[in-house]
């Protein structure tokens, strides 16, 4: 399965929308960082898929509730990521053009 973001949106916002939220989304946000920080700190890597504690766990909770937090503002992300990193790669000139084959 091809993992899109668009479909991790449209999956978020099926199961955990409420734009009265924005603020609850953005302290989960700003608490799951932390978290990653002491995962990464201890090197805890998942170990035959027991994710529980680990820094794969910890990035998909920053995932989730960046993409929770987009979603409340109707931000499709799939859109504004190329504009981005046009941005971007006119900033740092990286020679990397978002969108080439890869």
């Amino acid at each position: 399965m091809n993992i899109t973001i668009e479909y991790l949106q449209k999956y978020i916002k099926l199961k955990d929308y409420n734009t009265e939220l924005k603020e609850k989304y953005f302290l989960k946000l700003s608490e799951e960082v932390g978290e990653l920080a002491r995962a990464m700190r201890k090197d805890q890597r998942m170990i035959n898929e027991q994710v529980k504690g680990t820094i794969e766990e910890e990035l998909w909770d920053i995932i989730y509730y960046a993409l929770a937090i987009a979603n409340t503002y109707n931000i499709n992300l799939e859109q504004i990521i190329p504009l981005k990193e046009k941005l971007n790669n006119e900033k740092y000139k990286t020679g990397v053009n978002f969108g080439d084959s890869i």
